[in-house]
């Protein structure tokens, strides 16, 4: 009998330590907390003055409800799919979206805001929220997060959180590429030493904030937007390789980055999601990934329309944005979004899983 006891309480004890095992391990990561531009932004632009917005159809059609979220897509974005992947919400929420609280922002939030950049002149083109500000916001959440959670609970979870950087591309296409400032001081190169400067100190900073587990997220082939293909008349409207070959070499220098700060700073946990070459197999090859369209956008006429150019009311617009790449001429649709989240969690977060 008194062995039959002790195999029950053995049995409870490993059924015991089992489900401890389950809730550390769900409790890994309790939040999402990310910063960038429109591949992030979930809405924080809808509450500023500026045109880079997506708060109207068909952005958001295939979202849940149908609703246009500020989301630059038809549905969810990256952060979306990969804060389901830890286990939290489907959904990483703007801090800026008066619909939301400090309750829903306790386990993810994005202080991203589309059109912004590393470089300060870049937010200033569209007037969005610059870089700086966003780190800002960081601070007054973490202070709204202590009161709602009590100081002991909010730092472990500030300290466990997963912080997502995602941005960069704007830098060079919204603001290096198209006006003459930053050309006339930088070679492309010496711009690239100028924004990993600013990328270093906003990493430096947010560790010195209490983050330790921190993605800092690549540039996509940005060449291959179909916007970018469109102006590309004199090579058929094929890929602009020269911005390839920059977004490649700028990837190199931040996976670079990555490996001296985390030998550089104890306690770092610092990983390099590079999203390019999983975009390029799909765009080059896209049928093997079950689309059948990458040199256009599903919105109008794919070519060159984002934001407000982007309307319900064409009749160009596709109705089935599951075979398409691209939703407008520089965002991803939700499916190829869906692909590049569980390419970025087994190759580059699967270690915070």
């Amino acid at each position: 009998m008194e062995s039959s006891h002790t195999l029950l309480a053995a049995a409870l004890l490993r059924l015991h330590l089992f489900l401890i095992i389950i809730v550390t391990a769900r409790a890994k990561v309790p939040a999402i907390i990310v910063f960038g531009d429109s591949s992030v932004d979930a809405g924080n632009n809808n509450q500023v003055p500026t045109i880079a917005r997506s708060n109207f159809r068909p952005y958001g059609r295939d979202f849940d409800g149908g609703k246009p979220t500020g989301r630059f897509c038809n549905g969810r974005l990256a952060t979306d799919f990969i804060s389901e992947a830890f286990g939290l919400r489907p959904l990483v929420p703007a801090y800026l979206d008066p619909a939301y609280n400090i309750s829903d922002f306790a386990v993810g939030v994005t202080f991203a805001s589309a059109g912004t950049g590393y470089d300060n002149a870049t937010s200033d083109v569209l007037g969005v929220i610059p870089l700086w500000r966003e780190l800002e916001y960081y601070k007054d959440y973490q202070r709204r997060l202590r009161a709602y959670l009590g100081d002991w609970k909010a730092i472990d979870t500030l300290t466990n959180a997963l912080y997502i950087i995602s941005i960069g591309t704007n830098d060079f296409l919204e603001n290096y590429y198209s006006f003459p400032l930053r050309r006339t001081q930088y070679t492309v190169g010496a711009y690239q030493e100028f924004l990993l400067g600013i990328a270093r100190n906003f990493i430096v900073n947010l560790h010195s904030l209490g983050a330790r587990k921190i993605s800092l997220g690549g540039l996509p082939p940005m060449g291959c937007m179909p916007l970018e293909r469109a102006q590309n008349l004199a090579n058929g409207n094929d890929c602009m390789e020269t911005y390839n070959i920059v977004a490649m070499r700028f990837n190199a220098k931040l996976y670079d980055l990555v490996m001296k700060l985390n030998k550089e700073i104890p306690g770092l946990q610092l990983v390099f999601s590079n999203p390019f070459y999983i975009l390029l197999q799909i765009i080059t090859n896209p049928s093997l990934y079950g689309f059948e369209v990458s040199e256009r956008a599903c919105c109008a006429t794919g070519t060159f329309e984002m934001g407000y150019t982007c309307s319900e009311i064409s009749l160009f617009t596709c109705t089935n944005a599951t075979k398409y790449v691209f939703w407008d001429a520089f965002h991803p649709t939700q499916q190829t979004n869906r692909m590049v989240a569980e390419h970025v969690v087994k190759t580059a977060l699967s270690n915070f899983l």
